[in-house]
């Protein structure tokens, strides 16, 4: 059932998902790629190319976390991404087609934006050269559900 009670705050897909079919789906997409297939129409980047340093899933209950980090990301990257891995965890698609959307570079081949409710900018590092403090890495934990 839809949780009316975090109703925007997470997002939500109707059906049961293949957790391990979607964690080896996001392994395909780690290292330098060019994520075409993962941008919006209206990406303003230069380059395409990013390297994806992180892509886990974990399960928190009824809830499944997502955690991607990289160099830096694309118009809509995450959206895409998630949105092309809940399709592996329906079974629209297979695992290995994620690679092969990567290698297509084309959007149109693609799956359905994911909803932007639940998706997080958990936080932002750069380069130690800039002399910047570095933050502390943020923990999200969901609190159990009263009902």
């Amino acid at each position: 059932a839809r949780p009316a009670m975090l109703a925007g705050r997470v997002g939500w897909v109707h059906g049961v998902l293949d957790d391990s079919a979607m964690a080896e789906a996001a392994s395909r997409l780690l290292g330098v790629h060019d994520f075409s297939a993962f941008r919006a129409a209206e990406c303003q980047a230069r380059s395409p190319i990013r390297e994806l340093r992180r892509a886990s899933l974990t399960r928190q209950g009824e809830f499944l976390c997502f955690e991607f980090r990289a160099n830096a990301f694309l118009h809509h990257q995450i959206r895409n991404m998630v949105g092309a891995l809940v399709w592996v965890g329906l079974k629209r698609r297979p695992r290995e087609w994620i690679g092969e959307l990567l290698d297509s570079r084309n959007r149109a081949h693609g799956a359905a934006t994911f909803a932007p409710d639940g998706l997080y900018l958990a936080g932002v590092r750069y380069d130690h050269i800039f002399g910047l403090p570095v933050p502390p890495t943020p923990t999200f934990l969901l609190a159990p559900h009263v009902t």
